[in-house]
Formats: C-alpha cells, sequence, structure tokens
C-alpha cells in the first residue's frame, strides 16, 4: 500500500517487553492522511482481534451524542459514567492523539473506558475535526466548544463542573495545553487540571530528541514535519499562535497545574519536558514523568508492564487532581 512500509529495526534498549510492538509497528508515511487513516483502523481492528481493544465494561455506561458549537460545526462526544453512579461526578475531557489528521472516538475507547471505571469519574472523548481538510484551528475550536459545553450543559450528564481535567496524548496534548492557555485568555473557567500525555508542543522541532530520533517505532521526526504541514499548511509564513503550538506561548503563568508524562525514546520528548519545566518556573505545579525504554504511545501498545504502571499512575494522578 502506497506510503507504507516495515518499520525497521532499532537500535536502542526498548523496555523488552515493548519489543515485540515495535517488530510489528508498521511505518506509515504522514505525508498521506488517507493511508495514515486506514492504518488506524487496521490496528483497532487487530487489537480488537487479539483482545488488547476492549469494546465494554459492565462498570461503565457508554452513550454517543453531538454537540453543536456558535460556527455550525456539529462534534460528536463519547460519554463515559460508571454504571449505578449518582450525583455529580468530577469530569476529564479527553482528547485523542493522531497528529491531528487521523483518530475518532473509537481510537482511544479502550483507555476512556478504563480511565471511567478507575477513577469514578465521567469521561467525555471529543471527536474533533482533523487536518487537512480542517486544518487549525478548527480542531482547537471544536475541543473548546465542548469544554463549554461541559461547563454548562454538562451538567445534566451528571458532571460536577467546579471539578473538570482535560487530558490529552499527543496531538491531543496540544489540544489539551492549549485550551487551558484560551481558557485563561478568554475568561472561561479553567479547568483544574491538565494531563498532557507525550505532548505535541512545538513547531519549531529543534530539539535533540528531534534531531536524533528519526527511525523510533510508532512516531518519528520525519513525521512530525507532515503533521505540521497538515495542521498549519505547507510553506506558512508569519507568526504560529501559541493555540497552534503551545511552546510558543509567552507567558504560561496562572494556568492549571500540569502532569506531562514522556517517553525515553520519542521524538516529542524533549519539547514536553521543556514545556514541563517551563510550566514549573512560571509557578504552575507541574509533575513531570520520563519513563525510559519507552517510545510514542506506550502506554496504548500491546501488553507490558510499563504500560500498566503508566496508565495506573495516570488514574492515581487524576484521582488527586480533584480532591
Amino acid at each position: 500500500m502506497p506510503g507504507e512500509s516495515a518499520t525497521t529495526a532499532f537500535a536502542h534498549p526498548i523496555d523488552p517487553q515493548l519489543r515485540r510492538t515495535a517488530r510489528l509497528y508498521r511505518r506509515i508515511d504522514h505525508g498521506d492522511p488517507l493511508a495514515v487513516r486506514r492504518e488506524a483502523a487496521r490496528r483497532t481492528r487487530l487489537a480488537q482481534l487479539a483482545g488488547l481493544w476492549t469494546g465494554t465494561d459492565a462498570g461503565v455506561r457508554v452513550r454517543d451524542r453531538v454537540i453543536e458549537h456558535g460556527s455550525g460545526a456539529r462534534v460528536p462526544v463519547r460519554i463515559y459514567r460508571p454504571a449505578g453512579a449518582t450525583g455529580a461526578r468530577p469530569a476529564v475531557l479527553f482528547l485523542h492523539g493522531g497528529a491531528f489528521l487521523s483518530g475518532d472516538l473509537d481510537f482511544e475507547h479502550p483507555r476512556c473506558l478504563e480511565m471511567c471505571r478507575e477513577t469514578g469519574f465521567v469521561v467525555v472523548a471529543a471527536d474533533y475535526r482533523l487536518a487537512p481538510e480542517h486544518p487549525y484551528p478548527a480542531g482547537l475550536d471544536d475541543c473548546v466548544s465542548v469544554y463549554r459545553w461541559l461547563l454548562g450543559p454538562g451538567a445534566a450528564e451528571g458532571v460536577d463542573v467546579s471539578r473538570i481535567v482535560v487530558a490529552g496524548s499527543s496531538a491531543g496534548g496540544a489540544l489539551t495545553a492549549a485550551l487551558c492557555l484560551r481558557s485563561r485568555e478568554e475568561g472561561i473557567p479553567a479547568p483544574v487540571f491538565q494531563m498532557l500525555l507525550y505532548p505535541v508542543t512545538d513547531d519549531r522541532m529543534d530539539t535533540p530528541s528531534m534531531a536524533a530520533f528519526t527511525d523510533t517505532p510508532a512516531w518519528d521526526s520525519r513525521n512530525c514535519v507532515h503533521m505540521w504541514d497538515h495542521y498549519l499548511g505547507r510553506g506558512r509564513a508569519g507568526a504560529v499562535s501559541a493555540y497552534a503550538a503551545p511552546a510558543r506561548a509567552e507567558d504560561l503563568s496562572g494556568l492549571p497545574p500540569a502532569y506531562v508524562m514522556t517517553a525515553e525514546y520519542d521524538p516529542l520528548r524533549d519539547e514536553g519536558a521543556a514545556y514541563a519545566g517551563r510550566l514549573s518556573a512560571a509557578g504552575v505545579p507541574t509533575e513531570l514523568h520520563q519513563f525510559p525504554g519507552a517510545f510514542h504511545a506506550f502506554d496504548t501498545l500491546g501488553r507490558a508492564a510499563v504500560s500498566d504502571r503508566a496508565r495506573t499512575e495516570h488514574y492515581a494522578v487524576l484521582r488527586t487532581a480533584v480532591n
């Protein structure tokens, strides 16, 4: 299939339990968005066959609906609520990854099921618009609109509107950070916490990890170039907004407390760590955890103790954040 190739051997000492996943991971040229989306669908099918993609949980009720916002866009969301739960619960707005150009409500469905079950929170996943058909700021506008909905009508879904967390992985981490920046600048009540998992933050791509990791499993620096071209446009000129690339923000003070996770063998490692460092320097309570021997998206790929440990930590951090 055009745009696809087998993953080459990676020379660094990956966690032994992640090696099989790394060998099986098919490398996709992100210059071709349709190939990327086909591969995402293929991975979901394979994960289902392997029993790694769980569609249901007896402890969680799941419901899909559509949120409309002022621009006329309609944003599908999936709402996860603990079965038998009564009263208002804290909520997590979860924003999936996918390089701004792939992903849907199934993309992180098992994670959201588990997050709901393990935290007891309402989890809301947003199916925001994707580039290149809908470049920046369409996806971010969708995410902000869903957040605004949670602050108002979301109360009817059993959400405690005073305890809303925003979390996201990879490109979803960029959207999470940008949503927090916009909430500060636009006077929207801020989330109580932000969770950034191996986040995209900087379109300049000038870190040591970006230079070093051109062939890492799951994600590499060559595809970062395609990602930004799809999201912001090729041959772009002029200033890049901090709402597109949060590392561009000059002032990070007054933002919600943060948890930032990075992976040792991820081209995004250093920009995520730098963003965490800048949050901390700006007076924002911030926890940074880098997982050794891991690569991008390791926490949702395959079965490995380090993956389970990472997710367990995420849920513990979320529970603490709203208390």
